[in-house]
């Protein structure tokens, strides 16, 4: 057969873009065109979630939505590729690659309306979309500035994006893997059975030890590796998903408490910073109290102990009485509060003793005299004290 006649070499299968700018730039392109830059209104926060197989994602996702007060549903990658719009790329031959994937979640976010934050299930998992994150994240910080002095600049929003890891080493994500292939076998028997309920998915990585395996080995090599190179441009969370669920779902609260200095607008940021942080005022509150009133008994130990009998004697008696609602209420016209230092020594034992108190002073114009010859009348004014004490109530069993 002369060199002519020979078959063509097969073409090499992997034919992808690996290029992060040209698949980026194509991607946004497409988003302008169709909606218009003034439209590319994205979600101000995004937490994207990532964790071996069997580390709890699924039952994770909606608690960390209701930690963050996030109302939109959750966006699953693997559910995007299942999507009619992938299975038509899948139809005529195309891959749904990292390109694919990109389109499909931008304009997901964009269509979804989501206007304040969602959780993103399963993205980024390559290198390639890493790099497509970052320069997402340029965009938005870009069309923020482009918008800033124009009637929709609140609608550009400064971007807070979250890497959240949830991690568990390869011999707790094989087992749980398995587990969880033994528990759909045995549920969709029951459904089968009973014709009552919905068929579990049934993946072939949770019946095969050695499948199980790979799959942790490729989180474990591609996606978290992929994941932990954006430690040092948002925020991230590592969460250790090996412990129990109460102390899994603990760690990610204090993971996600607000950071004002990393997540507000710096502009906004510079506003408010002069306010002390509520944390810092409340470790060092204790300490200020016992100052205060070791300090009431040094210089007015009269005032205190006349304060500390008004309680013993005029608010105890009523805070016991309503002891199950945590709430009492005493009004007082004692003179001995005229002093103001007298209420803030009120004040101060109730918190030292574990209450919450709050004084209300109402002023009043009492009529004591009239004269029936000019029609004057006079008065004299009466000052009501209200004292407010908050507390835990009883617990009652009911039943």
């Amino acid at each position: 057969m002369s060199s002519e006649q020979k078959p063509a070499a097969n073409p090499p299968q992997d034919l992808e873009i690996k290029d992060a700018q040209l698949i980026f730039n194509r991607v946004w392109r497409g988003l302008e065109n169709e909606f218009g830059r003034e439209n590319l209104q994205f979600p101000k926060e995004l937490i994207l979630l990532g964790g071996a197989p069997g580390s709890g994602k699924g039952t994770n996702t909606n608690f960390i939505r209701k930690v963050r007060g996030i109302t939109a549903e959750p966006i699953v990658i693997s559910e995007l590729l299942d999507s009619p719009e992938a299975r038509k790329i899948k139809e005529e031959g195309g891959m749904v690659g990292d390109e694919e994937v990109l389109r499909l979640l931008l304009f997901r976010l964009l269509r979804s309306n989501i206007r304040d934050g969602t959780v993103l299930d399963g993205f980024p998992r390559t290198k390639v979309q890493v790099e497509c994150l970052k320069l997402f994240y340029d965009q938005m910080i870009s069309l923020r500035r482009e918008f800033s002095n124009t009637p929709t600049a609140h609608l550009f929003r400064q971007p807070t994006f979250h890497i959240m890891v949830l991690f568990v080493d390869e011999a707790e994500s094989i087992e749980r893997q398995l587990k969880r292939g033994r528990e759909s076998i045995a549920h969709n028997k029951e459904v089968r059975e009973s014709g009552i309920g919905e068929l579990w998915e049934e993946r072939k990585t949770d019946f095969d030890p050695e499948l199980a395996r790979n799959r942790y080995r490729t989180f474990k090599e591609k996606t978290y590796d992929a994941l932990v190179s954006l430690k040092q441009i948002f925020h991230y969370h590592f969460i250790n998903a090996q412990a129990p669920i109460e102390v899994v779902q603990q760690n990610i609260i204090r993971e996600l408490d607000y950071q004002s200095s990393l997540e507000l607008d710096p502009r906004t940021y510079d506003s408010l910073r002069a306010i002390p942080l509520a944390e810092d005022i409340v470790q060092r509150a204790r300490q200020e109290l016992v100052k205060r009133l070791d300090g009431y008994q040094v210089e007015h130990p009269e005032l205190l102990k006349a304060v500390v009998d008004f309680i013993q004697e005029k608010t105890m008696p009523i805070i016991k009485r309503y002891a199950v609602s945590g709430r009492a209420t005493i009004n007082t016209e004692d003179p001995l509060f005229d002093q103001p230092i007298a209420l803030a020594i009120l004040i101060d034992i109730f918190s030292e003793r574990g209450f919450k108190a709050s004084v209300d002073i109402h002023r009043q114009e009492i009529p004591e005299r009239f004269d029936l010859a000019t029609g004057k009348i006079e008065t004299r004014k009466k000052k009501v004290y209200r004292i407010m004490v908050l507390f835990t109530g009883s617990t009652i069993r009911r039943g």
